[in-house]
């Protein structure tokens, strides 16, 4: 009876943590430094494209640029220094060094020569962010040039594209015909073949239709529906109930009305997944315009830049400048976007 009424009397342990707590806590602390790690070398770029040159290589780095205080003595400038003086701290400018001593002079009284050793002074620095670092690396080459001609391959592909996967996927999900798998499955195979097999012949053909060093073998290629695209887009048709389509017949629709009126509009969130995937791949793609563009006046974005580190491969703090800017809208898409794409990744049906 004791033992009853004290084991009924003491208070259950409280556990620190429960493992399900735990769990989320060390899943939140991977992802945490898999972040760091992610980011570490997008922030030492965006830091080196505000350093001059002289501080990109330095080791340990130099996070925030900096520069050394200069004063004016006269009609010259001089380096800022800290010199210890009998134990005294004074702000001395160096005219002068004759190996470890240096000859100071106070700016506020420059006719008083000082000598003290190197070793006792320290530099002066002070925060400068070299904005004009993006100026300079925008107008060295030309930057807009670039930037409009990856804009007609991105925009021009991506029309093509969404016009006749749309089509093609169409027809594969609403059709019936003897040997459609067979042709479907004939279209998946193309994913199998690499891409450097079909470069020669594609490079003859362009070449005998003249297009070598301008934009169509980039953008017209588009026109002609993709494996994957076509398989993506076909997965999500089929998810739309057919009665939809008999419902729209017999209100009169034809076969392009129901794709164009019925489909697409519910296809939203795939089509928006095809429309990131297809601008990554177009913006960042450096192989086909390696190969059909020829004249700098038809570089691509990825194009150009390489040719900037090709022609100024010393100048790092302006290739840094432009590598940020060239990754910016990337990196715009990703924030804006992420929510359509997760929606277009979970083929999410018709409810009801």
């Amino acid at each position: 009876m004791t033992s009853q009424t004290q084991t009924a009397g003491r208070k259950p342990r409280r556990r620190f943590m429960s493992s399900e707590t735990l769990g989320k806590v060390v899943a939140l602390v991977v992802l945490a430094l898999g972040a760091v790690v992610m980011v570490f070398p997008l922030a030492w770029m965006f830091s080196s494209s505000l350093k001059p040159l002289a501080q990109i290589g330095l080791f340990p780095p130099v996070w925030i640029p900096r520069e050394q205080v200069q004063v004016a003595v006269g009609e010259s400038t001089f380096p800022l220094y800290q010199v210890e003086l009998e134990g005294e701290t004074r702000a001395l400018a160096m005219v002068d060094k004759q190996g470890r001593v240096g000859t100071y002079v106070d700016p506020a009284a420059p006719t008083e020569l000082i000598e003290a050793s190197v070793n006792s002074a320290e530099p002066l620095y002070r925060t400068r962010l070299r904005w004009e670092n993006y100026l300079e690396a925008l107008t060295v080459v030309p930057f807009g040039t670039y930037a409009l001609n990856t804009a007609k391959v991105v925009f021009g592909s991506m029309l093509g594209m969404l016009l006749s996967t749309s089509l093609v996927a169409y027809g594969f999900s609403r059709f019936r015909a003897p040997g459609l798998s067979v042709l479907f499955l004939l279209l998946l195979s193309t994913t199998m073949l690499p891409h450097q097999v079909t470069l020669i012949p594609t490079y003859i053909l362009f070449s005998k239709l003249g297009w070598i060093d301008t934009l169509k073998p980039l953008i017209v290629p588009s026109f002609f529906a993709g494996a994957y695209d076509v398989f993506l887009l076909r997965q999500y048709f089929m998810t739309i109930p057919l009665e939809l389509d008999d419902a729209a017949k017999i209100d009169g629709c034809g076969t392009l009305g129901i794709l164009f009126r019925i489909l697409l509009p519910m296809a939203k969130p795939a089509i928006a997944t095809l429309a990131i995937f297809h601008f990554m791949w177009a913006y960042n793609d450096f192989f086909n315009p390696l190969i059909y563009l020829h004249h700098q006046s038809n570089y691509t974005i990825a194009l150009g830049l390489q040719s900037f580190n090709a022609f100024r491969a010393t100048r790092y703090d302006l290739l840094m400048a432009a590598s940020l800017v060239t990754v910016l809208p990337c990196i715009l898409l990703f924030f804006f976007a992420q929510r359509i794409f997760i929606q277009g990744i979970v083929f999410s049906g018709v409810k009801g």
